[in-house]
């Protein structure tokens, strides 16, 4: 019998239903007993010994969640909640998972972190190095004091040492984490006095006095990574082909990516299938929810914890990674008669298996959340999603789609038909001009996008920089509005009407303004369209090109008669507003579009070069957005603090700027990626990278690109490989291992004619 399977659950009685499963074996007699009578229920009495000045017991509709087979095993799932549509979306989210196996999960280690708060350390740097020394006798004695978990397989695993400052004191402290395997106990209590008996050992080792000595709730030692494919054939449903439900939940979980206010509503749709569980099996769902939120914002930005995306196949892949510790023994399970009989319907063997089961659980109620609200908003919704659906209606090939969307937008006619008109002209069209967007009348302005391949950061402080443009491009075009000023760019999902008081305006609304202000046209309406092609906060230069591209559109319509000094100038100050001193180099590459050795000053050096031969790179894709202003300043703070420092790093890098410039020149690429390499260790020094940048350039240099760096701003965004005759095995590399990637060529005759 498929255990997870109970056709026809909601129709039948609540007897019948407990009946349906007992013949599982599920439910002893006595638990059907229990069930059938409402026996199992908390009683007053109980809860008068649970917590404090009980005056009653509050009653939370018990259900089960049917249809999920994960790791190849079918479950029931009880869940406790009392909002409706959770137990039923979850059960639907399961069902179609069927088709493709249903869920696949898998988790880390289940370590739990306690931590030991040690302050008035005489010399914090030698008590780090001691207690590490010393590291196998704090872990004998902290498991000298459960000397049962440890019969069971778990007890201290490990010891890290964190150094902090206080904000109060400005004082150092030290933090011990002792990392615990609590096996299938939640383990708080555990934790706490493993992390008590070695207060004395720790005091005596580094001098200082311990003061705090808790567990952490950020359980992010104890990893669950859950993911479903489901078919795009069985999405279809309510009007929608499946393809349009597809890209609809990719593009509603790209918001919740980028958007800290949707990834708050986005997350709590996946904690309300998780928290049902964890009420239902006893465990804490308030130490869940916050690992679970922190870790949502491990990264300095809260975001989502799911990923969507099309595979290789065309279906809809999910994905969730969430930090889970959870038990299946303790207090809770054996006071409520309830939790008992929960845990024998779940029938799983350990906690472990119970946090892969609410992963599971979590990212079904991701999806059954945003089908709803894509087939909804995709109806009812915006412009964007109303041309992207329209577009898939017509069968826009996955090449054109983008360029489908955004001629839908600009004509005004968000219909079928004329979605398939222009399917039709852009197959007739040479394959060059298939991305740019038909500009009926009036042809469309360009910014252009850039790589710095040498020189970022030092150039704000008056060292040369080398960039090149790279084929893509922000194009735009104005159009005549009946009221207001309308800014619509359908790749980024953008559509705002420009707020007319200063003090309501978003900041990315600000370098809009700046430009329509400048420019004598605040009062004139209009509708700004954005037609991009350069990925946003990826340090490829999008902000600058956008206000290029804006201002020449202006400058088009409006017959401003503006040059491109002008331009250039004005989207330098738009480049001020988004990121606070700027070297001037995007908005001059933005303008002029050649590959040029620069430098910041009155006036600024623009030297446009001609390049030995194509200039072969991968551009990699971190997935995290590139913070430009928050790295400039975090460079100008360091250096103000270093001022020697940085100045020999900074003329460092301005020597490495100066050879790369006569070895691109000259075509000598091995000696380019050298200066490229040499140039990325001292930004890494500067602290602008990230783990995931790191490890695309060492991916790109084992397949053999022979230089690869940081571009741009860094804190994330975008790396740059030099990768003669092997830019397809670079770029498959990266997407092996997850990341966006995409090659591109510096033509040597490339510049802004």
């Amino acid at each position: 019998m498929d255990k997870s399977r109970i056709p026809g659950f909601y129709k039948l009685s609540m007897k019948d239903r407990i009946q349906a499963v007992q013949q599982r074996g599920l439910l002893g007699k006595e638990e059907l007993r229990q069930l059938t009578s409402g026996s199992h229920t908390l009683t007053p009495e109980t809860a008068d010994k649970m917590i404090e000045n009980v005056i009653g017991v509050l009653g939370i509709p018990m259900g089960i969640g049917l249809n999920f087979v994960i790791n190849d095993k079918h479950y029931l799932v009880p869940m406790a909640v009392e909002e409706p549509s959770i137990v039923a979306a979850i059960s639907s989210a399961a069902k179609l998972a069927l088709p493709t196996g249903g869920f696949r999960v898998e988790s880390t280690e289940q370590l739990l972190i306690g931590q030991i708060q040690i302050v008035d350390v005489p010399h914090p740097g030698k008590a780090q190095t001691q207690i590490m020394q010393r590291r196998d006798e704090i872990i004998n004695l902290a498991n000298s004091l459960h000397p049962n978990m440890v019969a069971r397989g778990g007890g201290a695993r490990g010891i890290e040492v964190h150094l902090h400052q206080s904000p109060s004191t400005g004082k150092n402290m030290l933090v011990i984490h002792l990392l615990v395997d609590t096996c299938d106990a939640m383990g708080a209590n555990l934790v706490n006095t493993m992390c008590e008996g070695v207060a004395s050992l720790v005091e005596t080792i580094t001098g200082g006095k311990v003061f705090l000595r808790i567990l952490s709730n950020l359980t992010d030692r104890s990893l669950v990574t859950a993911r479903v494919v489901y078919p795009v054939a069985i999405l279809a449903g309510k009007g929608f082909s499946g393809e349009q439900v597809r890209d609809g939940i990719i593009l509603a979980n790209d918001l919740a990516v980028v958007d800290p206010y949707r990834a708050t509503t986005h997350n709590k749709g996946i904690m309300n299938g998780i928290d049902a569980v964890a009420l239902a099996t006893g465990n804490d769902w308030r130490s869940i929810e916050a690992a679970a939120h922190a870790y949502a914002a491990r990264n300095g930005r809260y975001s989502s914890l799911t990923k969507w995306y099309k595979d290789e196949h065309g279906n809809l892949a999910g994905e969730l990674e969430i930090p889970m510790k959870v038990g299946t023994v303790g207090g809770p399970l054996q006071s409520n008669r309830s939790v008992m009989i929960n845990h024998q319907i779940l029938a799983v063997d350990s906690a472990r298996e119970l946090a892969e089961l609410m992963g599971a659980v979590g990212l079904a109620q991701n999806f059954s959340a945003l089908r709803a609200l894509v087939t909804s908003g995709i109806q009812s919704g915006h412009m964007t999603l109303h041309a992207r659906s329209v577009a898939m209606a017509a069968g826009a090939p996955d090449a054109m789609f983008d360029t489908v969307v955004d001629r839908l937008i600009e004509s005004g006619e968000i219909k079928i038909w004329k979605a398939r008109e222009i399917v039709d002209t852009l197959h007739r069209q040479p394959p060059a001009s298939v991305e740019s967007v038909d500009s009926g009348s009036e042809p469309l302005a360009v910014g252009h996008g850039k790589v710095i391949l040498l020189g970022e950061h030092a150039v704000v402080y008056g060292s040369h920089a080398l960039a090149v443009p790279v084929p893509l491009a922000i194009q735009a075009k104005i159009a005549n509005n009946d009221e207001g000023i309308d800014i619509i760019i359908p790749r980024w999902g953008v559509e705002q009407r420009l707020q007319r008081k200063p003090e309501q305006r978003h900041s990315f609304e600000k370098p809009f303004a700046l430009i329509l202000e400048q420019l004598q046209l605040l009062d004139q309406p209009m509708r700004i369209e954005i037609f991009p092609n350069v990925p946003r906060a990826v340090g490829l230069g999008s902000s600058a090109a956008v206000a290029v591209a804006i201002t020449r559109a202006l400058n088009q319509h409006f017959q401003l008669k503006l040059n491109d000094e002008q331009i250039n100038t004005l989207a330098f100050e738009c480049e001020k507003v988004a990121h606070g001193t700027p070297s001037g180099i995007d908005n001059t590459m933005a303008t002029y579009g050649y590959p040029m050795l620069y430098r910041k000053g009155e006036p600024a050096l623009m030297e446009a070069m001609r390049i030995g031969a194509e200039l072969p790179l991968v551009i990699g894709f971190s997935g995290v957005e590139s913070l430009t202003a928050k790295m400039v300043a975090r460079v100008a703070s360091a250096q103000q603090k270093n001022p020697a420092i940085y100045r020999r790093m900074f003329n460092g890098i301005d020597g490495l700027v100066m050879e790369a410039k006569t070895a691109l020149q000259q075509g000598d690429w091995q000696q380019l990626g050298e200066l490229m390499n040499v140039n990325q260790g001292l930004l890494n020094a500067m602290q602008i990278s990230c783990w995931e940048i790191e490890e695309m350039i060492q991916i790109a240099r084992n397949h053999g690109a022979l230089g690869a760096k940081v571009t741009g701003g860094g804190g994330g965004g975008a790396c740059i490989a030099l990768c003669p005759q092997r830019q397809q095995e670079v770029v498959e590399a990266l997407q092996h291992a997850g990341y966006e990637a995409m090659a591109v060529t510096v033509n040597q005759e490339q510049h802004n004619d």
